[in-house]
């Protein structure tokens, strides 16, 4: 097999998302592929994807029966993830090919060592795991009872067909989806619980994160039916409630609103050209602001200051002292030159933003300001500390903004003694290079300030997305699980930060690994606000991995201490 790989012939049982995506790239490698398929349009199906070269057409055929897959070197099953389907057609194929067939199964989260032993030939079933059809990798399973001429055959094939590959054991969800499904999940239940809108999740997630479809799209391509199957496959082998699939899931699969495949999903994917477009959420009594004023002087406010500052605002910029505010202003006007250097800004444009920037070591310099925002350490005590006295130092109807990535904004807000003048501004780092805010009203801020916050961001030319005052907000809420699972997963040594990044990267379309990320971010960070978001549910999965606090407490802390899962410098 190995010798003839690029040449092998291999059979497709299916062509959902995954079976087409296989069958393209293997015609493309110049495979001859045979494809069986029991749904009655299989045939114009086929014909609308190979609908290229003729030489392309002559190398795919459907087969009218099993006995037509037998001259297949590797049978790929590609049939949704249920048991009982995948089971027949292993059986099915056992029945009909000739003992030195490879079997492949594309099975997500069910046991591989289960199918392997119902299939009639448990040796030579391998794995062969796409966890979307643009992935770039393949997971490959094995299971202890695979034979290594049958690893290596699919081995072969994954390279033949340009995929990347890591082998993994047999484990419920192998590496994608055991981190994607459960954040899926988590990003339907928080549209279902109305803490954000549909439109502001997914725009969150690739604004925050840069992923190249938010999770609701995401879905909408999966199919809704294809995660319900494969989330209740998870939560019933791992006993974890929380992956039960979500009412909503449920409702959409049930009510034939599948994704992109029914036309309809969390998104309308139908020919409608006539239907007016959504009207745009508009903010009600939106108030003009004129000047603004900032308490900090690390990293995140002397971003909020430039993007201020380069969008015309008078900014006054207050430390713990005079030095502390006029090394801020001097971090500014660095990153300001290196704009200038790069080509973003001119000098003109330079000289007057820093204009703009006061710095001061006294509060008292904020009483007249529009808009204050509190952008100090992630310490919620300090935090209503200064929020007591900017709501006695502040003029009556400022608006007060805190940058918290994690903590309530309401309880800034009663700290003030004016709760309906304080809103959360989750600006995300780089300020002057992230696109996204979070725009987080508490129960008690009014909705001009609401409106007026909302109009900031869009006149500082960010994407403004608006959610509950809730733990996490959107963005941490759905990224920190997804990267506590990964510390999890590689904690028990079923793969390696390497072969987790590489899968999330290559495989699901991430700009970053878990780690990576991790890295950057920070690991004390990323346990910070890991232990607010449990301390919020109290559950077992959000318990902070306990190697992340190792590593902290070791001093490895990411980039910026040189070590964190790697070493820098």
């Amino acid at each position: 097999m190995n010798a003839r790989a690029s040449a092998a012939t291999v059979g497709i049982v299916g062509l959902g998302t995954i079976g087409t995506a296989l069958a393209r790239r293997l015609v493309d490698a110049g495979h001859p592929v045979l494809v069986k398929e029991v749904r009655p349009e299989a045939a114009e199906r086929l014909h609308r994807i190979f609908d290229g070269s003729g030489a392309d057409r002559g190398r795919i055929r459907l087969v009218a029966d099993w006995a037509g897959l037998a001259p297949a070197d590797v049978v790929v099953e590609a049939v949704p993830e249920r048991r009982e389907t995948k089971v027949e057609v292993l059986r099915a194929l056992d029945r009909v090919c000739p003992p030195g067939t490879v079997l492949a199964s594309s099975a997500a989260a069910l046991s591989l060592t289960d199918l392997a032993a119902a299939s009639g030939r448990p040796g030579r079933l391998v794995g062969l795991h796409l966890a979307l059809p643009t992935a770039g990798l393949a997971e490959i399973g094995r299971t202890v009872m695979t034979d290594d001429t049958a690893l290596d055959a699919v081995c072969a094939l994954a390279d033949g067909i340009g995929l990347r590959r890591v082998t993994v054991g047999d484990r419920a969800g192998l590496i994608s989806t055991a981190l994607l499904f459960g954040f899926l999940n988590q990003a339907v239940d928080m549209y279902d619980q109305r803490f954000a809108g549909r439109d502001d999740i997914d725009a969150a997630m690739r604004y925050g994160c840069g992923l190249p479809l938010g999770p609701l799209q995401l879905l909408d391509l999966i199919g809704t039916d294809t995660a319900c199957d494969i989330l209740g496959v998870l939560s019933a082998r791992w006993s974890e409630p929380a992956l039960q699939p979500a009412r909503r899931l449920r409702h959409m699969a049930l009510a034939g609103l599948l994704g992109r495949k029914s036309g309809r999903g969390f998104y309308d994917y139908r020919e409608t050209p006539d239907r007016a477009a959504a009207p745009a959420r508009t903010a009600p009594d939106a108030a003009p602001l004129r000047t603004v004023g900032i308490v900090g002087t690390g990293t995140m406010a002397t971003g909020i200051a430039e993007v201020l500052v380069k969008g015309g605002f008078p900014t006054v910029l207050v430390g713990r002292t005079d030095a502390r505010a006029k090394a801020a202003r001097d971090a500014v006007a660095a990153s300001t030159a290196r704009a200038v250097r790069r080509g973003k800004l001119t000098e003109e444009e330079r000289a007057a933003a820093l204009e703009r920037l006061v710095p001061s070591g006294d509060l008292v310099q904020l009483a007249d300001r529009d808009l204050v925002i509190e952008a100090i350490a992630e310490d919620l005590d300090v935090k209503k500390q200064l929020f007591r006295r900017l709501g006695e130092l502040c003029r009556p109807g400022a608006l007060l903004a805190t940058t918290t990535s994690s903590l309530p904004v309401i309880e800034c807000g009663l700290a003030s003694g004016r709760p309906e003048d304080v809103i959360g501004l989750h600006f995300f780092n780089p300020a002057p290079l992230m696109r996204l805010v979070e725009v987080i009203p508490s129960l008690e801020t009014s909705a001009h300030h609401t409106g007026t916050a909302r109009q900031l961001c869009l006149r500082l030319g960010k994407h403004p997305v608006q959610c509950a005052d809730h733990p996490g907000f959107i963005v941490n809420a759905l990224l920190f699980p997804y990267l506590n699972g990964a510390v999890r997963l590689t904690e028990s040594h079923y793969a390696t930060a390497d072969e987790i990044d590489d899968v999330m990267k290559l495989g699901c379309g991430y700009p970053l690994g878990p780690f990576e990320l991790l890295d950057i971010i920070g690991l004390d960070i990323s346990l910070s606000i890991q232990r607010v978001l449990h301390d919020a549910d109290r559950q077992p999965r959000s318990v902070p991995a306990p190697l992340l606090g190792h590593l902290v407490a070791a001093g490895r802390a990411g980039r910026k201490s040189g070590a964190g899962f790697r070493v820098y410098g």
